[in-house]
This record gives structure tokens, sequence and C-alpha cells, in this order.
């Protein structure tokens, strides 16, 4: 099966980097019908963080919304893929608990967020990263 690896890591590289360009162009209101727009983030992202003061909830948003965006690029790229990998499993992790502290655990796990932190934890334990531009960089330096 290791014959498959590098096509699953990249897979995977490509999977998250979609995931978090999604919530990104959704909140942005550039996925058309398809969109929450800012409005509906903010008051989701209310609801989330329902532990924290109303008035950080701009500040939580528009940083979510800025990491998420420099992750998708830095996954897509394959820049920086370890570093890129464990910042996604550290951001959907705090944001699983998060989620679980405010609506309980089944949210969470019916919107696949620890799976989604896992698997970007697992993506930040490879070795080497095919079909990236770590690998060409990499390979320009050796």
């Amino acid at each position: 099966m290791k014959k498959y690896q590098d096509h699953a890591i990249f897979l995977l590289r490509m999977a998250l980097a979609a995931g978090f360009s999604s919530a990104v162009l959704s909140r942005l209101g550039l996925l058309g019908k398809y969109s929450s727009g800012w409005g509906k983030f903010l008051a989701y992202a209310e609801e989330v963080n329902s532990f924290a003061p109303k008035s950080i909830i701009p500040t939580i948003a528009v940083t979510a919304t800025t990491v998420e965006a420099l992750l998708a690029v830095l996954l897509l790229l394959g820049y920086k893929t370890r570093l890129a990998a464990t910042g996604a499993s550290i951001l959907t992790f705090l944001f699983a608990l998060a989620m679980t502290y405010s609506f309980g655990i089944k949210d969470p796990l019916d919107y696949s967020v620890f799976v989604f932190s896992m698997a970007a934890l697992l993506l930040s334990t490879v070795e080497q990263y095919r079909w990236s531009l770590d690998e060409i960089l990499n390979n320009k330096t050796n």
C-alpha cells in the first residue's frame, strides 16, 4: 500500500486546503448562492464562542478567517506544509473544543471537525511532501 501513500498525502493536502478555502470564500460571499456571508458568519462565531465576550467576536472572526486563508494557500502550494498542517490541526481542534463547549459533542462529531483536525495532524507527521513547493525547494538545496 505504500505505493499509493504519496497520492494519499497529496489528496489529503488538497482536501484540507479545499475545506479552508470553501469556508473563507463562503464568508466573503464569493460562492454565490452557497455563500453564508460575513454577517451570518459573525453570528455563528458568536454562538460557537459563547464563552467569549461579545466585543471580541469580530477580532476572533477576522483572525480565524485570515489564518484559514493563509493555511489554505500554504497547503494548496505545499509550502511550509508541516507548519501549515500543524497550524491547521491546532486551529480546528480549538474550533472543535469551542463547538463542544457551546453546543455539546454532537455538532463537532457530526461535522467531522475532530476528523479534520486529526487528518491535519497526520499530515504534519509526513517526512516528504511529493508534488509540493517544499519538494522543489528541498531538491534545489540538496
